[in-house]
């Protein structure tokens, strides 16, 4: 009994986790997978139709669905191609400036990381004032009088500068504490040689956080690839439907006000989930290679 009792322990701490790991998101995930190849509203019997779903989205140009996969997905790839790049790099250099231990850093790495505690809707409210054409302080400061939430390309700047503001307190933190973890050696020595401090974060402070930057520049990306909250409180999609990401139109087919089209809204989200895989995939194999 107590061979058994110290063979089951292990499994036992794990158990909860896997429990909820099998209830919330494997059992879920796969039921997804197979209403993509069905027609299905949500309350009848879910009818298999194979492919039709995908042939739908994916060859019929006539139809609205194909349309749709296109806008949606396009401007998808347009925010991560614009939001990563400065969620990853400025958290980077906040990090590198706030290990120099100078008087008061603390206080500073506690107000760059307190947006990421927020959630999105609060963001969202804040920076809807900030952006206000008449009201907001950024008009109003600069000078200026753009519609931020109406015209193309103040539109996409708006849901960049507030989704970056958001997100980098996280990545900072990581890599402040990958910084920490470099010998404090290697940077005296590259000081004795001469070297800058441009010299240095390119040949030591990069290097030595390589890992944990590949770690942030996959999970931002699958983070972004997953945007929703902002453009769809902050623009509606608009102007002229710019900014409406595929989640939008996965949401309204699945679970909109008119009848549910649950079939073509997993048929959509699989094609998203293939292109965050695909990217992933090209992103590790890259760094691998420089590593």
């Amino acid at each position: 009994m107590n061979k058994l009792m110290k063979k089951a322990t292990p499994y036992l701490f794990i158990a909860p986790h896997l429990i909820l790991f099998t209830l919330f998101f494997l059992i879920p995930a796969v039921f997804g997978v197979y209403i993509a190849f069905t027609k299905w509203d949500l309350f009848s019997e879910p009818v298999f139709v194979g492919f039709d779903n995908f042939k739908e989205i994916l060859f019929h140009q006539d139809s609205t669905f194909y349309k749709q996969l296109r806008i949606g997905l396009g401007n998808t790839i347009k925010f991560v191609v614009m939001c990563v790049p400065p969620a990853i790099i400025i958290p980077l250099l906040l990090a590198t400036a706030l290990t120099t231990r100078t008087k008061g850093h603390k206080i500073f790495q506690a107000i760059f990381y307190a947006p990421s505690l927020l959630s999105i809707a609060s963001v969202v409210l804040a920076w809807q004032f900030m952006f206000h054409r008449r009201m907001g302080p950024i008009n109003n400061i600069l000078g200026i009088n753009i519609n931020w939430f109406g015209e193309q390309p103040y539109t996409w700047v708006a849901i960049v500068i507030v989704t970056v503001w958001w997100c980098v307190g996280g990545n900072m933190i990581i890599y402040m504490a990958a910084i920490a973890g470099i010998p404090k050696d290697l940077y005296e020595a590259a000081e004795t040689d001469g070297a800058n401090r441009l010299q240095k974060f390119r040949h030591i402070t990069i290097p030595g956080i390589i890992n944990p930057l590949a770690y942030t520049i996959v999970l931002t990306t699958i983070a972004q690839f997953n945007i929703y909250g902002q453009p769809l409180m902050l623009t509606g999609g608009g102007p002229r439907d710019s900014t409406r990401v595929l989640l939008m139109y996965i949401r309204e087919h699945g679970f909109g006000t008119g009848g549910s089209i649950a079939g073509i809204a997993s048929a959509m989200s699989i094609m998203l989930g293939l292109c965050i895989m695909a990217v992933s995939i090209v992103q590790f194999v890259f760094i691998r290679e420089r590593d």
